[in-house]
């Protein structure tokens, strides 16, 4: 291993804070998307990265597979230019994931990609090309280190403790790798920490490590992972915004957010993995924008260093819708109205955009009425919607055949600003469910968190769910209706997670439960009809997943 730096010398570099600086996070708020990259070595396997080393691939084969990684046709150029054709605004790399691997050329470690036949400064070069392109560029570090010998915790999935680990002596290699990645690498606009959860990583350092980036780059973004809450910030010095991963985070005006997602189900590639459509990856950022956050949408790129031809195609036809509605995206603050089934809205100034994604079966869309007039109404870019104001509230109105079947956008000019009406809730309509409320159990929960217990996918509300431990591959909910109730239809939302590959929808009939459905996969709002049964318990058999399964909503109905 090389040595260190001494860090004060490295500090001095950079120059101490001046007074009054902040970290820039108006361009961040402004940019709206990115784009995430998990890339090393672990491709060459095409398993998780950080997460398979002692797991899918040995610990031993894991740890030498940088001598096979020769990435002969990465192109940095190539990679910013997928970015922009998706309209993206900044660009995250993973300089260090949790196995160690350090993708620059880095002085104080071997393990690096320079060791590799590759020899390319992969995280350098990006830099490089961000500037070039008019890119923000940010740096993803992993303040875990399963392999290095003085970060107690090891692999697989840091279950095993090392016997002679210094953990001061690691946190002074990690401030100085990172020192070395903001000397090397300007400008960096964000640093994006992960590999926080674990007992050697505390608030106290967390806090130290934040004053010590701050101390070298005032205006830098750091996420919430500098600290060791697991996904949202408890505290307000935990970082300077937050990072749901998954799933779309909630509306929240206060503090900025950006949710991290896959675009296939891995994050480092994997061949023939599963790709979200492109109306998956339009809702998810049209719901993250009209939360008031960001969304960063993850690729994997394979071994030989290209992003799949299919990937890039799949952001370009996100980035050409961003071509027409740009506008409604970049630059808007999230609301008046706060996202919901129904879709979503932002606002600039004195303009409104809906994100209509759902509408009523048969007449307008209702939205409560906002505080100011509605001076005009058209779809954006193309005319044909108009508001009409009731006494139940603002009836939107296109025609059908003008809708978009994904997601349809509208331009409401208000006579004031818009940014300054309080948020307003869409009343969701009552889905009709007969689980609604009743009561609940399951086979696995979450980290026994109430907030993952089984009652949450019955609760009429897609923002909520029902989750199960990673590394779950067979489950059941059961629902309670009270008494024999006729049940013919069930709605099943797993929302994006996407896991489940078999199920049996169960119904306890004189007291032996029968198969009402059977199928191979859920996904979005599946829809289930079978021949009606007078049940009182009804239950969810997940036979096979992927990973451990997450519904947002369980609904029954009579017809």
């Amino acid at each position: 291993m090389r040595c260190f730096l001494p860090l004060l010398a490295l500090a001095a570099c950079f120059g101490a804070a001046r007074a009054g600086d902040a970290p820039d996070l108006a361009w961040f708020q402004e940019a709206r998307f990115g784009l995430f990259v998990h890339w090393g070595p672990v491709s060459l396997r095409g398993t998780e990265i950080g997460w398979s080393r002692g797991e899918a691939v040995p610990i031993g084969e894991y740890d030498a597979l940088y001598r096979e990684f020769r990435a002969e046709r990465f192109d940095a150029a190539q990679w910013v230019g997928v970015a922009r054709a998706a309209g993206m605004k900044y660009l995250v790399f993973t300089a260090k994931h949790h196995d160690g691997f350090c993708m620059w050329d880095s002085a104080h470690t071997d393990y690096d990609v320079m060791s590799s036949p590759a020899k390319r400064d992969v995280l350098a070069e990006l830099a490089a090309e961000c500037a070039r392109q008019g890119l923000r560029f940010g740096v993803y570090y992993s303040i875990l280190d399963w392999r290095h010998p003085d970060y107690p915790t090891d692999s697989p999935g840091g279950r095993g403790r090392k016997a002679h680990a210094d953990m001061e002596s690691y946190v002074a290699y990690v401030k100085a790798q990172l020192a070395e990645i903001l000397e090397r690498c300007r400008p960096v606009s964000l640093l994006w920490f992960d590999g926080h959860w674990e007992e050697p990583w505390t608030e106290a350092r967390g806090a130290d490590l934040y004053a010590f980036l701050k101390q070298l780059e005032p205006g830098l973004i750091i996420n919430n992972r500098v600290g060791n809450g697991r996904l949202r910030a408890e505290a307000a010095a935990s970082g300077d915004y937050d990072t749901p991963e998954q799933q779309i985070g909630a509306f929240d005006r206060e503090r900025p957010w950006e949710s991290c997602m896959t675009l296939c189900r891995q994050w480092a590639w994997k061949p023939d993995d599963e790709m979200k459509s492109r109306a998956e990856c339009l809702r998810a950022l049209v719901l993250a924008a009209g939360g008031d956050g960001n969304l960063l949408l993850n690729v994997g790129p394979m071994p030989d260093g290209r992003i799949e031809e299919r990937q890039a195609e799949r952001l370009a036809e996100v980035g050409a819708w961003l071509e027409r509605n740009g506008e409604a995206v970049y630059g808007t603050r999230g609301g008046p109205y706060r996202p919901g089934p129904w879709g979503a809205s932002t606002c600039r100034g004195e303009r409104v955009f809906l994100f209509v994604m759902r509408w009523p079966d048969a007449g307008p869309l209702l939205l409560p009425r906002l505080a100011l007039p509605v001076l005009r109404a058209r779809l954006l870019g193309d005319g044909g919607a108009r508001v009409e104001a009731t006494e139940s509230g603002l009836e939107v109105i296109v025609p059908e055949d003008a809708r978009d079947p994904v997601v349809t956008v509208i331009e409401l000019t208000l006579a004031g600003d818009a940014f300054a009406l309080p948020p307003l809730d869409v009343p969701r309509p009552p889905s009709g469910s007969l689980a609604f409320g009743k009561k609940a159990s399951a086979s696995n929960v979450f980290a026994r968190r109430a907030e993952y217990g089984p009652e949450k996918a019955l609760d009429d509300d897609p923002e909520t769910r029902w989750a199960t431990d990673a590394g779950t591959h067979q489950a059941w909910l059961e629902v309670d209706l009270g008494e024999p109730l006729r049940v013919a239809r069930a709605v099943i939302d797993e929302g994006a997670w996407d896991r489940v590959r078999r199920f049996k929808l169960l119904v306890e009939e004189d007291g032996a439960w029968r198969v009402a459905a059977e199928g191979e996969r859920l996904g979005a709002r599946a829809e289930l009809t079978f021949a009606p049964r007078l049940a009182r318990r009804v239950r969810l058999e997940i036979l096979e997943a992927v990973e451990g399964p997450t519904l947002h909503e369980v609904q029954l109905l009579g017809k």
